[in-house]
């Protein structure tokens, strides 16, 4: 499928200057009105610290002073016309797997994002409106509330949790769907059990971070409760959502860069552990001192999700090989405890994010990584991809037709190898749609971030909404 579309450079609409006015100042932490006018601190996904690649993901726009509305001006067009091709189309047709992007927060309302989505993207993952802070109202510092609920025959006293800004998303999709249902756009659940993003609280006796760590024991109905709660509330039988969710990450990010091994609450020793969100440091294993936590979310995701839904372990620096071994151990010990549901784990894939630079990892890296993965769950996926700018790369206009060029190489040597194996991987997902409004452009010291503070073109839409050479290696 193309589409045939007038060349155009589109101009910013006062909307769009704001957002990306917004992006480009940085919101690490800041304050974001979400869409029904709430207050929510945003932060980004942090991953330990890394030179290569890395886990932190997409971030969205901070609060900032209306931006005056500007008149639009009518876009310049040329009398031929351009011929676009369709990226989720060719992409199935040439490895037999879905192209996925990322949205988070009010991207969603860009309508040039939403073209872009709906066009070219067959799966979303929502950046940040399905992790524990976004689904506690981004209570960070306090619980927001508790209330009482049956587990197992037992009362617990658990948080309200607060559903508002995943479904005003899911929503948009949802109604997408119903209209277009010849071109379905299907939803990735990122992510139930991660080390940031996590409040604080969640651990602590009566949900207050100032009391006593809870044992294991409790940390483990808490656990089961908010998976099942989760996991029914938007797979359940009788949840509108169910048809909309294809998989989900169940854990993310639990393997440590600097050891190999699994994170634990030691990870950055200049981290508190008494930190709202955090950075390196894993709660879950201060509370648990093993890789129980982990066994545990598989085995209760498998009882509550659908039989037809995927279940995922998702990681960055996934070619680095220290900390390849020890993703491999933590899949072969979800492996091993395999069962039929209420009784055992299960896995569906391995989710390699997929935060590259331009010179590593190789694409044969990448290739021995996802065989090895693959080995020990069937299949992998490319979850998050962007690849980070070349060293002294400004953003200057001068500069972007060779940075351009060294990115359409790059993504042509990773494409050419997934393509020759496409076997191995069921689908790509590119941490993104349009370069200004990518997680890259601000600075952030996590694993994959941006340490310069420079301006990025890691996806593969530029400023203008338009495709970008490197788009083209996916589709021709």
């Amino acid at each position: 499928m193309h589409l045939k579309r007038m060349k155009k450079r589109y101009i910013f609409s006062g909307f769009a200057q704001f957002m990306t006015i917004c992006m480009l100042t940085g919101c690490g932490g800041e304050t974001l009105k979400d869409p029904s006018g709430q207050a929510a601190d945003m932060v980004e996904e942090s991953a330990g610290e890394s030179e290569v690649s890395g886990g932190s993901e997409a971030v969205t726009p901070e609060e900032a002073a209306e931006a005056p509305e500007e008149d639009a001006e009518a876009p310049e067009e040329d009398a031929e016309a351009e011929t676009v091709p369709v990226l989720r189309d060719a992409v199935r047709e040439k490895i037999g797997g879905f192209a996925g992007c990322a949205v988070t927060g009010q991207e969603i309302d860009d309508p040039e994002v939403w073209r872009i989505v709906t066009t070219h993207f067959e799966t979303v993952t929502l950046g940040n409106e399905l992790k524990p802070d976004a689904l506690v109202g981004y209570s960070v510092g306090k619980c927001p509330g508790t209330e009482t609920v049956e587990l197992n025959g037992e009362d617990i006293e658990v948080p309200i949790l607060d559903y508002s800004r995943a479904e005003y998303i899911l929503d948009r999709f949802l109604q997408w769907n119903s209209e277009n249902p010849d071109r379905q756009i299907r939803i990735r659940g990122h992510v139930l059990v991660w080390h940031s993003q996590t409040p604080e609280w969640f651990f602590h006796e009566d949900y207050d971070k100032n009391k006593a760590y809870v044992d294991a024991a409790t940390m483990d109905r808490r656990l089961e409760w908010y998976i099942k709660t989760v996991l029914t509330h938007f797979t359940g039988e009788d949840s509108r959502y169910r048809e909309l969710f294809y998989g989900w990450d169940v854990v993310n990010e639990a393997v440590s860069d600097g050891t190999g091994t699994y994170r634990s609450d030691a990870e950055n020793p200049a981290e508190a552990l008494s930190e709202d969100r955090h950075g390196s440091n894993s709660s879950w294993w201060h509370v648990y001192q093993s890789n129980e936590y982990i066994i545990n979310a598989f085995r209760y995701a498998n009882k509550y999700a659908p039989a037809e839904l995927e279940l995922y372990y998702n990681d960055y620096n996934e070619c680095e090989l220290k900390k390849q071994k020890g993703i491999l151990e933590l899949l072969r010990a979800v492996k091993a405890q395999e069962g039929p549901p209420g009784e055992g784990t299960r896995i569906s894939a391995m989710g390699m994010q997929g935060h590259y630079g331009m010179d590593r990892p190789s694409a044969g890296d990448i290739k021995i990584a996802a065989i090895l993965y693959s080995k020990e769950v069937g299949k992998v996926q490319l979850t998050e991809v962007d690849i980070s700018a070349s060293q002294g790369y400004t953003g200057q206009e001068d500069q972007k037709e060779a940075e351009y060029a060294k990115l359409t190489k790059r993504y042509e040597a990773i494409w050419k190898m997934i393509c020759e194996n496409s076997g191995l991987f069921s689908g790509v997902t590119f941490w993104g749609t349009v370069d200004h409004y990518s997680w890259l452009q601000s600075r952030s010291d996590v694993g994959g971030g941006n340490k310069t503070g420079l301006p990025q073109c890691p996806l593969l839409f530029d400023e203008h909404y338009e495709p970008k050479p490197c788009f083209y290696v996916f589709t021709e």
